[in-house]
C-alpha cells in the first residue's frame, strides 16, 4: 500500500505587506461651495509651485459648509480639482451625511492632516465658518455673506519639560520628521523634496529645501529658523507661504518666520 502523501506546504506569507503610517496629505477646507472658483484656486496654486501642489493629495474637508453638498455637486468639484491638477484622495470626517456622501462617491473618510493642524476648532453641524483672505494662509474662498465666526480652540501645548528631537543627519528628499509634541532641532540640512513637522518650534542648522511646519497642532506662537533659506513651503498652525511668495531677497539667507495676527511673516536674522 503506498504511503500517503505529505500535505502540501501552505504559504504564510502574504503578498503585499500593509502598514499603518502617516502621510503628508494636503487638507481642503472648503468655505465656499463655488465648484469654479476652487478648481480655479487650486490651478493657481499648482501654476505657482508645481513641484509643491501638481498631483498632490488632497483630503476635501465639507465641515465649514452649513449642509454637505449632493453628490452630483461633490463629483463636479472633485473633477475640477482633478482638472486644476490635483488628486482628491478621501474626504475628511464629518457628519453622518458626509459619510454617506463618502460611500456614494467611492471615497474613504480620513481625519484631516494631523487633525489639528488648523488652527481653528472643526465646525459644527450647520454651522458657517467666515473666512478674511490674507496673502500668507491662502484660504479656499471666504463666504460671501460672513456669519458667526467661530472661536478658535486653544492649541495643545508642548509639554513643559519635554526635550526636543535633534536630528542629525540630513532630512533627505522623500524622508519626513516628526517632532510630537515638542520643538525640532536639525543639525544638517532638510533636502528638496523633504518635510520637517514639530508641534512646538523648528530649529534648522543647515540649508532648508524642503518644508518646514511649526505649530503643527495649531500653536500659533512656534518658529522656524533657518541658516539657509531656499524652502519649498513654511507653515505655522496651517498658514502658509512657498518660495514664489516670498522676496528674493531672503533667499539663501538666515531667517526666521512667525506667525502676527494671521499673517505669516519671513525676515532675515542679524
Amino acid at each position: 500500500m503506498a504511503a500517503p502523501s505529505a500535505s502540501p506546504a501552505h504559504d504564510y506569507e502574504p503578498a503585499g505587506e500593509l502598514k499603518i503610517g502617516q502621510v503628508g496629505i494636503a487638507n481642503l477646507r472648503v468655505r465656499t461651495l463655488d465648484v469654479a472658483r476652487l478648481s480655479s484656486e487650486m490651478a493657481d496654486r499648482v501654476r505657482r509651485a508645481p513641484k509643491l501642489f501638481a498631483r498632490a493629495a488632497v483630503i476635501v474637508d465639507f465641515g465649514g459648509l452649513a449642509a454637505t453638498p449632493d453628490a452630483t455637486t461633490a463629483r463636479a468639484l472633485l473633477d475640477g480639482l482633478r482638472a486644476a491638477g490635483a488628486l482628491p484622495v478621501a474626504l475628511a470626517y464629518g457628519s453622518s451625511d458626509n459619510e454617506k456622501l463618502a460611500v456614494e462617491l467611492g471615497l474613504p473618510l480620513l481625519a484631516k492632516f494631523r487633525a489639528q493642524y488648523e488652527s481653528t476648532a472643526g465646525a459644527a453641524a450647520g454651522a458657517v465658518e467666515a473666512a478674511t483672505p490674507t496673502a500668507s494662509s491662502q484660504p479656499v474662498a471666504a463666504s460671501a455673506a460672513p456669519a458667526k465666526t467661530q472661536a478658535k480652540a486653544p492649541a495643545p501645548a508642548v509639554a513643559a519639560g519635554q526635550p526636543g528631537l535633534i536630528q542629525a543627519t540630513p532630512v533627505r528628499s522623500g524622508q519626513q520628521v516628526y517632532a510630537d509634541n515638542r520643538d525640532l532641532t536639525v543639525l544638517t540640512t532638510v533636502g528638496a523634496g523633504a518635510e520637517v513637522i514639530a508641534d512646538g518650534s523648528v530649529h534648522i542648522y543647515g540649508a532648508l529645501r524642503g518644508r518646514a511646519l511649526a505649530g503643527a497642532q495649531g500653536d500659533e506662537k512656534a518658529r522656524i529658523f533657518c541658516r539657509a533659506f531656499h524652502a519649498e513651503l513654511v507653515a505655522i498652525a496651517g498658514n502658509y507661504k512657498v518660495l514664489e511668495d516670498i522676496p528674493k531677497e531672503l533667499h539663501g539667507k538666515a531667517v526666521q518666520v512667525w506667525l502676527e495676527k494671521e499673517e505669516l511673516k519671513i525676515a532675515a536674522l542679524d
